[in-house]
């Protein structure tokens, strides 16, 4: 990372009055949350359980919540990092108006963001909903059944309750993807930090907003799709530039 990519970034986010924050699994894992695809990643250590089992099968459920409760993925528990913490910052200072996360970890909530201010697109894994009425259970409630060996279900209208994650084969939350893509096209700067770019229709959310007339930046270790159509790539360390740039603000 040198003092020309802190120097262009900083030029970028001074320039412009609506900031959107888009973030992937590359902001986490500087603060030891493990991605999803690499080498080593979550899904080379454990297979997905897709949404349509989880909900057909209790075998399926209890896995999914012995996962939860023994923090098999290592989704949660982790602190926020400097580049978690300079994105809080930016919202502080009122340039940031939303952050659109691809990642569970609560992370951006934890570094002092409003949740008001965060729309994840894939949920939480920090807390479990009700898929049937939506009621939000804290797993310390849920721990005594789960170790009673009960099948999970929601005290209030008995629908299935699972992690607030959105697994595979599980519809996008709409609401949140209408706002993100909303917020898309009213940023005059979307700030990609720690993303592939990979998982639709998340990763539509930059061309959207490059279409609108908004610049895009891409912060990320490596390579994006989406790299021919940005103002400004930087192939590096989301947390010691972020650092560096807020010292030019």
């Amino acid at each position: 990372m040198t003092d020309r990519a802190a120097d262009s970034l900083a030029r970028l986010i001074q320039d412009a009055s609506r900031v959107v924050v888009f973030t992937g699994a590359g902001i986490s894992t500087e603060s030891g949350i493990p991605d999803f695809r690499s080498p080593g990643g979550v899904w080379s250590k454990m297979k997905p359980i897709m949404f349509q089992d989880f909900v057909a099968s209790r075998e399926a459920r209890r896995e999914s919540w012995n996962r939860v409760f023994n923090r098999t993925a290592g989704w949660t528990g982790a602190s926020p990092n400097t580049g978690h913490y300079a994105v809080a910052r930016l919202v502080d200072l009122g340039k940031v108006t939303s952050v659109i996360t691809q990642n569970v970890d609560n992370l951006h909530q934890e570094s002092g963001i409003h949740p008001d201010k965060v729309i994840e697109v894939h949920g939480n894994a920090s807390y479990a909903r009700c898929l049937n009425c939506g009621k939000r259970y804290e797993f310390d409630a849920l721990r005594p059944r789960w170790e009673a060996d009960e099948d999970i279900t929601c005290l209030f209208c008995t629908g299935l309750v699972k992690s607030a994650t959105i697994s595979f084969g599980q519809a996008m939350p709409e609401a949140e993807m209408e706002r993100a893509t909303e917020e898309a096209m009213l940023a005059d700067l979307f700030l990609v930090l720690g993303s592939s770019l990979v998982v639709y229709p998340a990763a539509g959310l930059p061309l959207i907003a490059r279409e609108a007339g908004s610049r895009l930046a891409i912060v990320n270790r490596e390579e994006t799709d989406h790299d021919p159509y940005a103002d400004l790539v930087l192939n590096t360390e989301i947390g010691p530039l972020m650092s560096a740039v807020m010292e030019r603000l």
